[in-house]
């Protein structure tokens, strides 16, 4: 997919692209963090037929939702290129343990050696997440490492209180 990139002076970026189907995307993305979203007709690409003007907060949104799959992908790509590299999706159990406490007190590298990447919760995706983060009953974890390790962290978030 090409993307065209244009500098617009004293405003920004803006970024055209097709869609498989041929309808095309404008997306202008504000020195202030507001972005326009719009389409247009091919034969005018200047007269937007229809835009949103998106807040920060609104990109961010969007952000999370749009980048979660294409972060799944990545990662996929990423073990087919490296021999012994995985990723999973974990989902933290009801009953585990670590419902309700952070991701810091799994140790779950230090005790497992897969790397977590990702917490998926609902629509939420905490992408990188800080030993702080909150754990909770559903949310999906995002890993990364060998097949044995990603077991282990299975075990290690499915474990029952004492």
């Amino acid at each position: 997919m090409e993307i065209i990139e244009t500098m617009l002076p004293g405003v920004g970026m803006r970024y055209d692209l097709q869609t498989a189907a041929g309808r095309p995307i404008c997306v202008v993305i504000r020195r202030d963090g507001k972005v326009d979203l719009g389409s247009y007709d091919l034969r005018d690409p200047d007269q937007l037929a229809e835009t949103y003007r998106l807040e920060a907060d609104e990109v961010a949104a969007l952000a999370d939702i749009l980048g979660a799959p294409r972060m799944s992908e990545r990662f996929a790509d990423l073990s087919r290129e490296v021999p012994g590299l995985e990723s999973g999706r974990l989902t933290i159990a009801r009953g585990s343990r670590y419902v309700g406490r952070t991701l810091g007190d799994t140790h779950a590298r230090t005790r497992t050696g897969a790397s977590v990447v990702a917490i998926v919760r609902g629509e939420e995706v905490v992408t990188s997440p800080t030993p702080d983060d909150g754990l909770h009953a559903g949310d999906v974890v995002v890993a990364i490492g060998s097949a044995e390790s990603l077991r282990a962290l299975d075990a290690l978030l499915g474990r029952l209180p004492d």
